[in-house]
């Protein structure tokens, strides 16, 4: 992949120091359902939003574990530190048929799950009429005051 089409890429996540975390998504009938994985996170640690109306920024953020305050006789040694700490956040731009004011999203066993209704395009009409209003006493002076460039 090329660093341009790296940028584009509509599902690259931005400041991630959790890893390489996964998302899956897919589309049924009547929503499109996005599952993340984001492992030792509980829904308290994570934050979903819409911007733009249409981009969804879901992010996070695991922080290292603290002895308790004022404890001080706990002395801690790590022998191995696999699991990171840091931030994630992963952007994505949502389909044109997404119910953005129906969104829920559901958090269990560190999977985060984002359910995003769909509504039916073929339904919208494709044109409409539109009324025209204007002044019912004006009356038109012609095309005399008219000012065209073709002098």
């Amino acid at each position: 992949m090329s660093l341009l089409q790296s940028l584009l890429d509509p599902f690259r996540v931005f400041n991630s120091d959790l890893g390489d975390t996964q998302m899956d998504w897919k589309e049924t009938s009547n929503s499109h359902v996005f599952e993340i994985d984001l492992p030792g996170l509980t829904k308290e640690d994570v934050k979903l939003e819409l911007h733009e109306d249409r981009v969804l920024h879901v992010s996070a953020e695991r922080k290292d574990e603290e002895p308790p305050a004022g404890d001080q006789k706990i002395k801690e040694t790590w022998h191995c530190r696999e699991r990171s700490s840091g931030s994630f956040s992963k952007r994505f731009r949502l389909p044109e048929n997404a119910k953005v004011d129906e969104i829920k999203a559901s958090m269990r066993d560190g999977v985060l799950v984002i359910t995003v209704p769909k509504e039916d395009l073929k339904k919208k009409p494709k044109h409409k009429e539109v009324e025209i209003s204007g002044d019912e006493e004006h009356v038109s002076k012609g095309l005399g005051r008219f000012v065209c460039c073709k002098a």
